[in-house]
């Protein structure tokens, strides 16, 4: 008896095996800004939506994604609609001129997409301080673009903090990272500091922060995706992070395709899925 107990595979002994546990989803999203494909019409946009394995778009009124027009918006709502892909948000939309009539049509134009944040561009402290009661009447969260070193106003996000941080909660930014670190200001830092005030954030990568021609596919880059995705968690964003990709304007689905993978890769090796 002990004999053949002794010749039994030691496996036959060893603990059961424990199935991992179901992977986490990230608390941000993967997005699109549509500005990625702005040299191509709505139809084509959502078939490579469909092809990346994304359900949700930031939409700007380039070709016919989201037009101002109302009744080329509309027609632009229900195909979305219709291939189940949900408006995260539109923009850029300029906020340059400090008249109600003009702010009120840009709302409009929002809440007819039924989307709940605009990216912003232009504006002034005292533009702002008219747009709030906009924001507090719709209901949309206002997240301002920083744009860089070229930027009027608004270099980094921190710029922008500085105008909205003692107004309404849904007066803040859209973080893009490229233009951030452009700014001489690190993305990381500037999540941290923006915290509840962070409302959109535009994706892209760097190979050399002095040079705004310098992006590259996303991961081929010197920005910190793991530290920056890791920002957005200590913060709670439960947003989503836009790809903004601005180069191969003809051509640009392998660089985005690529892009995706290493972010979901990125995600991944934090321990979600995305």
């Amino acid at each position: 008896m002990l004999a053949a107990a002794a010749s039994a595979p030691a496996a036959a002994f060893a603990a059961p095996v424990t199935e991992p546990g179901p992977v986490a989803a990230a608390p941000f999203k993967l997005g699109l800004a549509s500005y990625t494909f702005r040299n191509f019409t709505r139809d084509k946009v959502i078939e490579n939506i469909k092809q990346l394995k994304l359900s949700s778009i930031n939409c700007k009124d380039v070709k016919d994604h989201l037009p101002m027009a109302e009744a080329a918006e509309a027609e632009a709502v229900a195909a979305y609609k219709a291939a189940g892909i949900a408006i995260t948000g539109a923009g850029t939309v300029y906020f340059d001129k400090d008249e109600d009539d003009d702010i009120r049509a840009k709302f409009e134009y929002l809440k007819r997409a039924g989307a709940p944040m605009v990216v912003a561009g232009g504006g002034n402290p005292e533009i702002l301080k008219r747009v709030e009661k906009f924001v507090k009447e719709y209901n949309i969260l206002f997240a301002l673009h920083n744009h860089g070193p070229e930027d009027k106003m608004w270099h980094s996000p921190l710029d922008v903090l500085k105008v909205v941080k003692n107004m309404d909660v849904r007066m803040g930014c859209c973080v893009d990272i490229g233009h951030c670190a452009r700014a001489g200001v690190s993305p990381v830092d500037a999540i941290k500091a923006v915290g509840p005030r962070l409302h959109g954030m535009h994706a892209k990568d760097l190979a050399n922060y002095q040079s705004r021609d310098s992006q590259v596919d996303v991961g081929d880059g010197i920005l910190p995706f793991k530290e920056i995705f890791q920002a957005l968690m200590t913060v709670k964003y439960k947003g989503y992070v836009d790809l903004e990709y601005e180069i191969n304007g003809e051509n640009p689905m392998p660089g985005v395709i690529k892009s995706y993978a290493y972010m979901r890769g990125v995600i991944a090796g934090l321990g979600y899925k995305a």
